[in-house]
């Protein structure tokens, strides 16, 4: 079972459809105890840094997830804002302290103001594939995807990127590490080659 968490955040009847569509047995929740009857867990979301995480503490969900991803590695996929609280601290509209999952801090983007594009960022980019990953099975360097957000995890860990975008400069696209999964970008938004990425989930098994 592949339980979608719901935090208040975000469309989850989107990622829920998406993951549907591909075969998935999909159950969308806030429930501590269903949430640890799970297989696997995604965490979608939309949204600032700082509600995401007041979101996941007033529901009880810190220590729950923390346990069931980092303790009992049941694969994970974060996406967008779930991505984003993997890291240790956030900066939106101060500063917040995240998961701490991964060693990296959420910061907004500098484009408009050094080189005059959009933020929020918005719209299609290629991916461009830096490290072999199970999420990337089957695509090619280019794969395009759907991106919607006006701040960027910076991670300090080079060898967990796995994939980044162009949009003035270089930026972190997604990561893996161990069990953990997280894309900053919507595959349930990028047709083919998200609904890929999400069937590549389903069927990966730790080793």
């Amino acid at each position: 079972m592949i339980v979608v968490v719901d935090y208040g955040m975000g469309n989850l009847g989107s990622i829920a459809k998406a993951l549907e569509y591909v075969g998935g047995e999909v159950l969308v929740t806030n429930d501590p105890a269903r949430v640890a009857q799970a297989d696997k867990l995604v965490l979608p979301g939309m949204g600032a840094f700082q509600d995401g995480m007041k979101h996941l503490e007033e529901r009880g969900l810190v220590p729950l997830l923390t346990d069931l991803v980092l303790n009992q590695k049941k694969p994970f996929l974060g996406i967008c804002l779930g991505m984003q609280l993997l890291a240790k601290r956030g900066f939106e509209w101060g500063e917040y302290p995240g998961l701490g999952w991964i060693d990296a801090e959420v910061v907004r983007f500098e484009v408009d103001k050094i080189k005059g594009l959009s933020v929020p960022h918005v719209g299609w980019n290629d991916l461009t594939l830096t490290r072999s990953t199970p999420l990337f099975a089957g695509l090619e360097n280019g794969a395009d995807v759907y991106f919607v957000h006006s701040y960027h995890l910076a991670c300090r860990e080079p060898k967990l990127v796995t994939a980044t975008f162009e949009y003035g400069d270089t930026f972190t696209a997604a990561l893996m590490q161990e069990n953990i999964f997280a894309t900053q970008f919507h595959p349930e938004k990028s047709q083919r080659d998200g609904l890929t990425m999400l069937k590549n989930f389903l069927s990966w098994q730790p080793q």
